[in-house]
């Protein structure tokens, strides 16, 4: 019985064996599960490089909901003690 495992060989004829009789019902949906993890990984991937460069243009007409917008960030409330729209500090209420 040793010599079973001497091999290295064996031991994964086994083990595939052993996944095929036990795994073989979930096989599909994992390989599906795989092919969309894929598919994901190579858009994000294609997303990544384009990400620098301009747009081409093909298709659209430099709309603003393309370019990435500058200016002040509208639905970050003010810290404490910070002003608001550049003026004083917000007034506590005296109890």
């Amino acid at each position: 019985m040793g010599k079973l495992f001497e091999n290295p060989a064996v031991l994964i004829v086994l083990i595939v064996v052993v996944i095929l009789l036990f795994a073989a019902p979930r096989l599909p949906g994992m390989a599906r599960s795989l092919g969309q993890s894929m598919r994901i990984i190579k858009s994000e991937v294609k997303e990544m490089k384009n990400d620098g460069k301009p747009q081409s243009g093909s298709g659209t007409n430099g709309s603003a909901a393309d370019s990435p917008m500058e200016g002040k960030i509208v639905n970050d409330p003010p810290r404490t003690g910070e002003p608001r729209d550049g003026g004083t500090p917000p007034s506590t209420p005296q109890v």
